[in-house]
């Protein structure tokens, strides 16, 4: 039964809201109940920025997150000292190393430090990150398909970004085998 709390958090600009979106329309096509609630700071790009999506199979009473994260999906160091409170013991925590130097103090849950920026430059763009850390929650968690992401990209950001599509693939892609190559590596 698929009932997931997420809160993706990082600067403005990181792609934090894009990933929410993606994820929250995914579940849509998928005929899941979603729901998306943005959180901006002020100054917007540059500034800490945030959103909770749920996903569940079952209808969603409310979009507040409150200690009960199953995911925290942290673009940088900020953001990961704000949010790794908040998520639930069992939950997981995804870091963009690339950005953050500091690691996980709670043993209660699973941190996976994944170099998100430098695996997405190795794609053919450091912006996106956001869709590398998508790529690896999505293989740990089977929230929502794959193919669901790239359909919502498609209806989220339409004509104007599908010369971007293959990109986005691509970094997905990379993501989830990221997690493929750390899980093969720890120890059962």
């Amino acid at each position: 039964m698929c009932n997931e709390k997420i809160l993706c958090a990082g600067f403005g600009g990181q792609g934090v809201m894009s990933l929410g979106q993606l994820l929250a329309y995914a579940g849509m096509i998928e005929n899941k109940h979603v729901t998306w609630m943005p959180s901006y700071g002020p100054e917007m790009r540059g500034g800490t920025a945030y959103c909770s999506v749920m996903v569940s199979d079952t209808p969603v009473g409310s979009p507040i997150i409150n200690n009960d994260a199953t995911c925290v999906i942290a673009m940088n160091q900020p953001s990961l000292i704000k949010f790794e409170d908040t998520v639930a013991p069992g939950g997981i925590i995804l870091i963009n190393s690339s950005l953050t130097d500091s690691t996980v103090t709670r043993e209660d849950i699973t941190a996976y430090n994944i170099p998100a920026l430098d695996l997405a430059t190795e794609c053919g763009n450091g912006q996106a990150a956001n869709m590398i850390l998508l790529g690896a929650y999505l293989t740990i968690t089977k929230t929502v398909l794959m193919t669901s992401v790239i359909e919502a990209f498609k209806k989220v950001f339409g004509k104007k970004a599908e010369k971007l599509l293959p990109l986005n693939e691509k970094a997905l892609k990379k993501g989830g085998d990221i997690i493929l190559t750390i899980e093969s590596v720890l120890p059962h």
